[in-house]
């Protein structure tokens, strides 16, 4: 039985006139009056719900439906009632000799959302306990008879039965879910959930707590939740639950921890404010229910917390139908589900009242109540919705985003995108780009599609990074250049020296904030470090690099490439198109093609393999290094194979090499300042490693000067010596400058404009020294750093200047002022300014082929495609 906490803040009347005062003004409340006004009752809950329903009535304006209040017409799927968790209110988890089976069938699912269908409903509402298969053997081995690797496979396949058979839009609640495991269910779910339920960690860590031995119950992993469904932009339901023994304060922390998330993401579509309710055959049957003013008065400073866009709602069926009108009062404007089917299995006591009787409590207080879909009007559309959904969801919308009046659920294929990619859009950007450049200076969605910029600037600037921060240690944090190294500086060589690699992090970070005589002495250091591990030739390949979209909305903040479908820079080359410039590229001599390409929604799961089969199906003899981590985690979402198989797949289909790109920084706290939606390190290392075991080598990268600190290149570092030492899969290391002119980060004046020239040196040099022993080649870009740049750093430890790459989009889309293409010739000059010889290698650092070495000195005139557009440059 756990041990409720009396409320500690038992305000004064002073107070609680001071907040209502607040409230009425429309000053932004801080948590403590929020806690305050919790407490309000009687007319000073009437004055707090009048302040409410002003904000409520302000968005429903704002949305284009006043004066109408909402409900989405269910059923509700209890998938299994099966749950590794313990919470101690709950009836809805059971133990499996009290079930007939583990998990229902998927005809029993099909049954509950035909019955739905035929009744006039929209939404599945699939519930579910969290990873049953972790507790209970029986569910393990249901899993494993019925052919599924886990709960969440079988929740993908019972959803997509339920689009396929019924048309009814899967909602899905099943708990902590990780980011890959968001972005596998979210092309099979308009929209899904997890209540919050309280940031009050003590009841989960407390023994006798009602979350106490709940792993998934931890407010911690809860909000990670919640944070990595808005980088995926997933539209989400959320709330908290009251009377669990929180405080009025941990309630208030509880909504301003939501609004947090909501404001970084918007993605937090909807949130239910919810009452306890005791019940017997549980631990907390003697504790006491919330009463109606204490739900209305969380409500109503819900609703002033959280704002008008947000959606507030209260279940109908919790109160009495004659308190309902206090909770209409109090600022909701959505009922919820409600089922005229199935009942609600997490609290079967409480039926749902009938939607007769909704509409006439709801219309007494002046509304219109209309049913609505399982995501909101405002998530019905890229990037929200995933277009696998489109047919189904347009299928039941209405002009205006809710239920169509009359519209029926029919079952409607579910499917990857039918065909390949096409040609469209501005498919010339790659030789354009060098000539007119861009048409517009950034995305149409801007102002959108990377959250709240206001938010990132708060959080950067905190944290003494990005626009207005320092970054640096040691030297770099004085003025001007010393001519003398100082005791430490003297002592990280010292160290440096005589074990590179094993240098101590503290010596790093001095090394890595050198200025004068302490960066030339670490170049110099670097540098007799590069001779004597891969000698004095500055190598390169020829290659060409196809990005064969640029369509993408993962959301990153630093990309300028990126664009939505219809913006006027946008393009996608076909598969033929990528076919013919792998041929052109072989007969100029190149032997690499380096692949990459945006999030395209419309991108069928297969097209990856399709694309990598053209390529060698045309030019066999091409090395194919093709596709990111990022890449690869959209491929494995798409075709629902495990990473893998999915690697072993595109192996077999001529992938011979992967780019070690989306790596950024490989420290989160960075990658979610840097990145709404892509994926996150732990990840990056999955995919790396799993590439590197399957046969398939990769390159190492890391971009620098944004809103990073050194500490991080370090670690980063660090990361990916480990890496190395356990796969040896490693060809080389890219130290990548932010490029700033045309990143939205850098325009949103959130991220400093790149790294100083110092830095680059010192980057460039660290990596030799913290990487030897491990990764032999480090290399420079020439398309960031430019001629002049790399000449620096190949005097300071770097051996390769990269390639050819023919037709460079991504830099350039950015503001990089180095060009998009560099012939043999130019790149032999860098290396002979660095006064070193060049010398041509393959993507793996071996020697080229006499008949490549000559194709690419030949005197080859090379007529572009209709897309192409121009000649490629390769010898002069």
């Amino acid at each position: 039985m756990p041990a409720v906490m009396a409320d500690p803040l038992v305000p004064g009347a002073a107070a609680l006139r001071r907040a209502l005062r607040r409230a009425r003004d429309g000053v932004v409340l801080d948590a403590v009056e929020a806690a305050v006004l919790m407490a309000a009752r009687g007319e000073d809950l009437a004055d707090l719900s009048r302040s409410a329903a002003r904000v409520r009535d302000a968005g429903l304006r704002s949305a284009g439906r006043p004066d109408t209040i909402t409900y989405s017409p269910k059923v509700f799927i209890p998938l299994t009632r099966l749950c590794r968790d313990r919470c101690h209110y709950c009836t809805f988890a059971t133990v499996p000799q009290r079930l007939p089976a583990p998990f229902l069938t998927l005809d029993e699912v099909v049954d509950i959302a035909r019955r739905g269908a035929a009744a006039g409903c929209a939404e599945a509402l699939f519930t579910l306990g969290d990873r049953p298969e972790d507790r209970w053997p029986a569910a393990r081995d249901w899993l494993d008879s019925h052919g599924y690797e886990s709960t969440l496979g079988y929740l993908r396949a019972a959803a997509i039965a339920v689009l396929e058979e019924t048309g009814l839009l899967p909602h899905l609640n099943p708990g902590v879910l990780s980011w890959a495991e968001l972005a596998r269910l979210k092309p099979v779910a308009p929209s899904m959930g997890m209540m919050l339920e309280t940031t009050a960690a003590r009841l989960w860590s407390t023994p006798g707590g009602p979350h106490y031995g709940s792993p998934d119950k931890e407010p911690a992993r809860r909000l990670r939740v919640l944070e990595d469904a808005g980088r995926l932009a997933v539209p989400f339901t959320t709330g908290l639950l009251l009377g669990i023994g929180e405080t009025r304060v941990e309630r208030a922390e509880t909504l301003f921890a939501i609004r947090g998330v909501a404001r970084r993401y918007r993605g937090i579509q909807e949130v239910i404010v919810q009452n306890f309710r005791a019940k017997d055959d549980t631990a907390m049957r003697g504790e006491p229910d919330v009463g109606a003013q204490e739900l209305a008065a969380a409500v109503a400073v819900a609703r002033l917390v959280l704002g008008p866009s947000i959606r507030i709602q209260a279940p109908p069926n919790l109160v009495d139908v004659d308190e309902c009108a206090l909770l209409l009062a109090a600022g909701i404007d959505d009922w919820g589900g409600v089922s005229p089917v199935t009942p609600d299995h997490v609290n079967p006591e409480r039926p749902w009242p009938a939607v007769e009787t909704l509409a006439t409590l709801t219309r007494a207080a002046g509304f219109a109540l209309r049913p609505r879909l399982t995501a909101y009007p405002p998530y019905l559309d890229e990037p929200w919705l995933d277009p696998r959904l489109r047919s189904h969801v347009d299928a039941l919308a209405g002009p205006d985003g809710l239920l169509r009046a009359g519209a029926a659920a029919v079952g409607r294929p579910w499917q990857e995108p039918d065909g390949g990619l096409a040609d469209g859009g501005r498919v010339d950007l790659h030789a354009a780009i060098d000539v007119t450049g861009r048409q517009a200076d950034r995305r149409a969605d801007f102002a959108s599609v990377y959250g709240d910029w206001d938010i990132l600037r708060e959080q950067v600037s905190a944290a003494g990074t990005g626009a207005d921060g320092v970054v640096g240690t040691g030297a770099r944090a004085r003025a001007g250049a010393p001519v003398r190294l100082d005791d430490a500086e003297r002592t990280a060589l010292r160290h440096a020296s005589g074990d590179p690699a094993g240098i101590s992090d503290a010596d790093a970070l001095v090394l890595f904030g050198a200025a004068g005589t302490a960066l030339e002495e670490l170049c110099r250091l670097a540098d007799d470090l590069r001779r004597d591990t891969v000698g004095e030739d500055v190598t390169y390949v020829v290659n060409r690099n196809i990005n064969f979209t640029n369509v993408c909305y993962t959301g990153c903040r630093f990309c300028a490439f990126a664009q939505r479908r219809n913006d006027v820079d946008a393009y996608t080359l076909s598969q033929q198109e990528v076919g013919v410039r792998a041929e052109q590229a072989w007969a100029v001599g190149a032997t690499e093609i380096c692949m990459q390409g945006g999030i395209h929604p419309d991108l069928p799961g297969t097209a990856y393999f399709e694309l990598a089969r053209e390529i060698k199906r045309r030019v066999p003899g091409l090395h194919l290094h093709a596709y990111s981590p990022m890449e690869v985690v959209n491929g494995v979402t798409r075709t629902g194979l495990s990473i893998r198989d999915w690697l072993t797949a595109a192996r077999e289909a001529g992938v011979d090499s992967i780019p070690g790109t989306a790596a950024e920084i490989l420290d989160d706290d960075v990658r979610w300042v840097l990145t709404k939606g892509k994926l996150p390190t732990s990840t990056w290392v999955e995919i790396i490693t799993t590439a590197h075991e399957v046969g398939l080598p990769s390159s190492a990268t890391m971009m620098y000067g944004h809103v990073d600190t050194p500490t991080q290149w370090v670690a980063h570092l660090r990361l990916l010596r480990r890496i190395q030492e356990r796969t040896g899969g490693f060809t080389e290391f890219v130290a990548l400058p932010f490029v700033h002119h045309s990143s939205p980060i850098y325009l949103a004046g959130v991220a400093r404009p790149g790294p100083t020239v110092g830095e680059n040196r010192a980057v460039h040099a660290m990596a030799r020294l913290l990487l030897h022993g491990a990764i032999d080649n480090i290399q420079c870009s020439w398309v960031k750093l430019g001629p002049d740049g790399c000449q620096q750093v190949l005097r300071g430890g770097v051996n390769d200047v990269g390639g050819t790459l023919m037709e460079e989009t991504i830099s350039r889309m950015a503001g990089s002022e180095h060009g998009s293409a560099r012939s043999i010739a130019e790149l032999e000059a860098m290396a002979a300014g660095a006064g070193r010889p060049a010398r041509q290698r393959t993507t793996t650092y071996g020697a080229v082929g006499a008949e490549r070495f000559a194709a690419a000195r030949r005197d080859v005139v090379v007529e572009p495609s209709a897309a192409a557009g121009r000649v490629l440059p390769i010898i002069s």
